[in-house]
C-alpha cells in the first residue's frame, strides 16, 4: 500500500494518532507530511518527545489536541508553531493534555491492558494535575487515565508484507503505543520476506493482527535517524527552526518540503541523503533458536 492510500484509508479527520513513539529516532515524518498534504483536521497527536513533526502538523492546521510529554525541536529548542498555537491561537487554538514520558507510557499501557487507569506516585505535586483532566489523585496515588489511539504510525527498520516488524535501537513507547492503538500503520526502510522477521521472533514488538497497512518508505523518518540506516540531519533541523520562527517563514518551508513534494522519493531528491547513510555497520551476534 502507498503512503497516500494508507493515510486516506486509516487516518480520518478527528483521529487520535500516536506518532514519534521511539523518542528522537524513527519519527514517521513521511506519514505526517502526507497527513498535511491530504488536509487532515482536528487530529489528536499522542507521543512522548515528538521532535519537530508535531510542530509541523500544528503549523499546518491539522491538530486540535496534543497529548504528549513534550513538543519542540530537540536540538534547537522551541517548537515555534506549537508556541504560536498555544499563546496566540495561530493557526488555530490548541488543547494540551500534559504528560511526562513515564505517564504517557502508563496511559498507553492502560489501554493495551484494557483497564481504565494505572497508578503512579511520580506526578504527585506536579502542575500536570491541573492541566490534564485524565490525571486524578486518590489513595495517595496519581491515576493515569487510559489513552487509546485510533491509529499508531510506527516507522521501523524492516517488516514483511503481513506487518511483522523488526525494530532496534531506542524504542521509547513504541511497544505500548502499538498494543494500545486500535490500528497500526507500519512504514519501513526495508520490505523483507517473512522468513527474515520470523528468524528472530523476539524482536517483533506487536502482533501483525494489529497492522492494517505496511508502507515501504525508505527515508521515511528523515530528518530523524534510523539506527543502521542513516544519521540525524542536524542541519535540516536547524534550517526548520530558523524558517519556522514566523508564520510566513513556516509557510515557505511547508510549501518547499511538503506541499510541493508529491511523495517521499521526490522529497529525498532535494537533500544530500547519501551523506547521511551509515557506513560503519556493527551487526549483533546471531541468536540460536534451536529447539532439538
Amino acid at each position: 500500500m502507498s503512503m497516500a492510500e494508507a493515510i486516506a484509508k486509516f487516518v480520518p479527520d478527528g483521529a487520535t494518532v500516536a506518532m514519534g513513539t521511539a523518542l528522537e529516532p524513527l519519527i514517521p515524518f513521511a506519514a505526517g507530511h502526507e497527513m498535511i498534504r491530504q488536509g487532515r483536521r482536528d487530529l489528536e497527536l499522542v507521543g512522548p518527545i515528538s521532535d519537530a513533526l508535531f510542530d509541523q502538523l500544528i503549523g499546518a492546521g491539522c491538530v486540535r489536541r496534543i497529548t504528549a510529554a513534550w513538543v519542540g525541536n530537540v536540538s534547537e529548542g522551541l517548537g515555534h508553531c506549537y508556541r504560536r498555537a498555544c499563546e496566540k491561537g495561530i493557526p488555530n487554538a490548541l488543547e494540551v493534555h500534559d504528560h511526562s514520558n513515564f505517564s504517557i507510557s502508563l496511559a498507553l499501557w492502560a489501554a493495551a491492558w484494557n483497564v481504565p487507569s494505572l497508578p503512579t506516585r511520580s506526578l504527585l505535586g506536579s502542575e500536570m494535575l491541573r492541566t490534564n483532566p485524565d490525571l486524578s489523585v486518590g489513595f495517595g496515588l496519581v491515576h493515569v487515565g487510559a489513552v487509546r489511539p485510533d491509529v499508531a504510525v510506527i516507522h521501523v527498520q524492516r517488516a514483511d508484507a503481513s506487518g511483522r516488524a523488526h525494530v532496534w535501537g531506542p524504542l521509547g513507547i513504541t511497544e505500548e503505543a502499538g498494543l494500545a492503538a486500535d490500528k497500526v500503520i507500519v512504514t519501513c526502510e526495508e520490505l523483507v520476506d517473512a522468513a527474515v522477521v520470523l528468524s528472530d521472533p523476539n524482536r517483533i514488538l506487536f502482533p501483525e493482527t494489529k497492522v492494517v497497512a505496511v508502507v515501504y518508505e525508505p527515508g521515511g523518518a528523515h530528518p530523524s535517524p534510523v539506527q543502521g540506516y542513516f544519521k540525524r540531519d542536524h542541519a535540516f533541523y536547524r534550517e526548520y527552526a530558523e524558517q519556522s520562527r514566523s508564520p510566513d517563514g513556516f509557510g515557505g518551508w511547508l510549501k518547499r518540503w511538503v506541499l510541493d513534494v508529491p511523495d517521499r522519493a521526490s522529497y529525498l531528491k532535494g537533500i544530500a541523503f547519501d551523506a547521511l547513510r551509515i557506513r560503519n555497520h556493527r551487526y549483533s551476534a546471531p541468536a540460536d533458536y534451536g529447539d532439538e
